[in-house]
């Protein structure tokens, strides 16, 4: 059997800074992306990917609040614009992937999977959000639109404005792991929990119902890595290599650091909370829970042998 990788595409693979989103630019960004996951094929990994959707979920969450003010549309729950996004990314990473092995003649079904995960409802996420989604605010717009949506908003870490933030609430179970473990190791390239996927409870015993969060796209990444017994976990986002001491003159790149050094730097604060932080928290997550590796890099270095920051058990 081949070995089994987890790739957790950042919502920036697709939206990079300073676009602002079309369509040419999504699908640009998503084949060159995919390329990218070329060098995994080539060395003989079967994966299943993950993707966020901070950028495309907010946009949703926009437009629907222009045409709630504008036209009187029904309000629709965050969990609905998960799905939304969910479809919407799948689709686009579906097409472009194939563009990219129609290119190399290479023959993969490619199969986007709408993914829902149960969280508790009492998880105390739910009274202080965190999650950064849509996009960046000046100060002042974004004060008028929390006091008009009754919504939080907070300041990036790398001072590109004032995001909103919402629930992110810890995943516990993802739906539809087996089947998605059976069509991976088929050999076929699975698209499933995007955006952290689909935040839903039981309201009562035997009905599921949605909760207005975002699951964090890592850490629901990071189980399922775990639960399909996945070889090797890569975390994809625009750095090359995990920092600490970020945007200081002390500034240094890690190479590789065990989940008791991660720990640390964690509680030093050296990792921005919706930013790096959450990725090494999944990352201490899947190495503690399988006792293989992951990988934090940007999609260019991905399958170099030496690229990104390496997490290991010890």
């Amino acid at each position: 059997m081949k070995k089994l990788a987890v790739v957790a595409f950042g919502g920036n693979a697709l939206i990079r800074e300073g676009q602002k989103g079309s369509i040419d630019e999504v699908e640009d960004n998503a084949y060159q992306t995919c390329e990218k996951l070329l060098k995994l094929i080539k060395r003989g990994y079967n994966f299943v990917l993950t993707h966020g959707n901070g950028p495309q979920v907010g946009n949703i969450i926009l437009a629907n609040y222009a045409a709630n003010k504008m036209y009187g549309l029904p309000d629709m729950p965050l969990d609905i614009s998960v799905a939304y996004s969910q479809g919407y990314v799948g689709y686009v990473i579906e097409q472009q992937f194939r563009n990219v092995l129609n290119a190399s003649d290479i023959e993969r079904d490619i199969i986007t999977i709408i993914t829902q995960v149960i969280v508790n409802k009492d998880d105390p996420a739910f009274s202080n959000p965190t999650k950064p989604v849509g996009p960046f605010y000046e100060k002042e717009e974004a004060d008028k639109m929390a006091k008009e949506t009754k919504s939080v908003f907070a300041e990036d870490p790398r001072g590109r404005g004032f995001r909103k933030v919402v629930a992110s609430p810890k995943p516990l179970v993802i739906n539809n792991i087996k089947t998605i473990r059976r069509i991976a190791n088929e050999g076929h390239i699975v698209i499933a929990v995007g955006g952290g996927g689909i935040p839903v409870f039981y309201v009562k015993e035997n009905k599921l119902q949605g909760i207005d969060a975002v699951i964090d796209k890592d850490l629901a990444s990071a189980l399922m890595a775990a639960q399909l017994n996945a070889d090797k976990f890569f975390i994809l986002t625009d750095v090359p290599k995990v920092c600490i001491n970020f945007n200081t003159p002390q500034e240094k790149t890690i190479d590789k650091m065990n989940i008791a050094e991660a720990r640390c730097y964690l509680e030093e604060g050296h990792f921005a909370e919706g930013s790096m932080a959450p990725k090494i928290r999944a990352a201490i997550n899947f190495v503690e829970n399988s006792g293989k590796d992951t990988i934090i890099t940007k999609s260019s270095l991905l399958g170099v042998d030496d690229g990104g920051t390496r997490i290991t058990m010890v």
